[in-house]
């Protein structure tokens, strides 16, 4: 019944009509006239084995597909199909608020029409669970997502405690301040006062975003957001309901997060390990691996595997000079390393055996190919980590699959459209997202 579902969804000798939905999928459908019907609760266990793309596509077939699709994302608890991640890029000629998400699964392209500001204008800082975190020409953040078109505004910039506004004389915020901490690396990064930085407003995400992570809240059913900013790579968070972000206690140099049983675990460049208790009414610091032996300090992801096991990963690159003076980095080999919690000490790993991961400014993931069979074992997809700033705009960028077990590289799409903003990981969700908070309640905090 599938490979049915699938056929009439490519028939090409039926009646066509173009159609348009609300629906931020923009593309022409097949609608099948004549198809044999096929009862609701059918229909219903045919498109719980669909991605989201292939899903939203065959919800805009016929009136009775739209209303099973309709039911689908009324009732999620229907549909638990595991999603392969998707590479989102822009298009100039596509538009100005579309996502083109290219699919893994199915090889193809999808254009999703996004709210405002312009998909295309902003900074992409992070993406987990279907969500992007973007951040627009004030340097405001949003979650948005792709597959549904909602959007959510995080709690706005100034409410950081290392950013304050500068009003014009209108009463209009005008600039931003940046107040760093700075450490004395030769005082063992002793903290010696603070440097400040005034910033145009779209100037402050260049240097103050380095990455974000969505993670799943149980105790409220909803997500935290936690964020790396600042030059000296700090921690803030803010969960369902909060009007300003939350500094976490002193520390400096964070790399990578990961978020398990109401513990932030925090890992910095140079192997110290930090930990948070976000369930506890105050927030502080635990150090539980002071320096990780053989640690990485270069370009360092952290991913959870299906099983449990926590890696570390190195990306190393070839730096390329081009005629036009522009550097070209190039991922060449990606080294595994096993974290032992107990011996505080990095174990080499020699390959992924079935696994694959996925790296970039997403949220880093680790899939078993045996679950999705249209990936490739022992592979490492990888997108840009350089920094999402403006001097890296029309850089060409860092983009494909390393096949770990001969480090052979393959490109995944051509390079000429899917530079600016840096192309990213997505895992589609249909999932909804209740966080509010009133104009009100902002304007209380300044």
């Amino acid at each position: 019944m599938l490979r049915t579902l699938r056929k009439l969804l490519s028939l090409s000798s039926c009646s066509l009509k173009e159609i348009q939905r609300n629906s931020p999928l923009m593309e022409t459908e097949i609608v099948v006239r004549n198809s044999p019907e096929i009862p609701q609760d059918v229909l219903l266990d045919i498109f719980a084995l669909l991605e989201i793309p292939d899903l939203m596509r065959a919800g805009s077939v016929c009136s009775s597909w739209h209303s099973a699709y309709t039911t689908i994302c009324n009732q999620l608890e229907l549909y638990k199909k595991p999603q392969t991640p998707c590479l989102l890029y822009t298009s100039e000629s596509a538009g100005e608020n579309v996502a083109c998400l290219y699919s893994l699964a199915e090889k193809r392209v999808y254009n999703f029409t996004l709210p405002d500001p312009p998909i295309r204008s902003r900074y992409l800082v992070g993406s987990s669970h279907g969500w992007l975190v973007t951040a627009d020409e004030k340097s405001e953040l949003h979650l948005v997502n792709v597959a549904t078109g909602q959007q959510i505004a995080l709690p706005s910039v100034i409410t950081n405690e290392s950013v304050k506004p500068i009003f014009d004389n209108a009463g209009r915020i005008d600039k931003y301040e940046l107040w760093d901490p700075m450490h004395d690396i030769d005082l063992d990064f002793q903290y010696i006062g603070h440097d400040m930085t005034i910033h145009a407003l779209d100037e402050l995400r260049d240097v103050f975003y380095h990455q974000s992570f969505i993670f799943p809240d149980p105790s409220t059913g909803s997500y935290i957001v936690v964020l790396i900013h600042g030059l000296s790579l700090q921690l803030s968070f803010a969960r369902v309901g909060d009007c300003k972000w939350t500094l976490l206690p002193p520390g400096w140099d964070y790399q990578q997060c990961i978020y398990t049983d109401g513990l932030l675990y925090a890992f910095t460049r140079f192997g110290r390990v930090d930990t948070f208790d976000l369930t506890s009414p105050t927030f502080t610091m635990n150090t539980i691996a002071d320096c990780m032996k053989n640690y990485i300090p270069e370009c360092m992801y952290v991913v959870e595997t299906p099983c449990g096991d926590l890696l570390q990963v190195r990306r190393d690159f070839e730096i390329i000079d081009t005629d036009d003076n522009k550097l070209i980095c190039e991922t060449k080999k990606i080294l595994l390393y096993k974290v032992d919690m107990a011996a505080k000490e990095l174990l080499e790993m020699k390959d992924l055996h079935d696994q694959v991961l996925f790296l970039g400014y997403n949220q880093s993931q680790s899939l078993s190919a045996k679950e999705f069979p249209q990936l490739k074992p022992n592979c490492v997809y990888f997108t840009d980590s350089e920094s999402c700033v403006s001097k890296y705009k029309n850089y060409c960028r860092d983009i494909g699959v390393l096949n770990l077990e001969n480090d052979t590289r393959e490109e995944i799409l051509p390079q000429l459209w899917c530079s600016w903003p840096n192309p990213i990981w997505l895992t589609p969700s249909l999932a909804r997202m209740n966080w509010s908070c009133t104009n009100t309640q902002i304007d209380n905090l300044l």
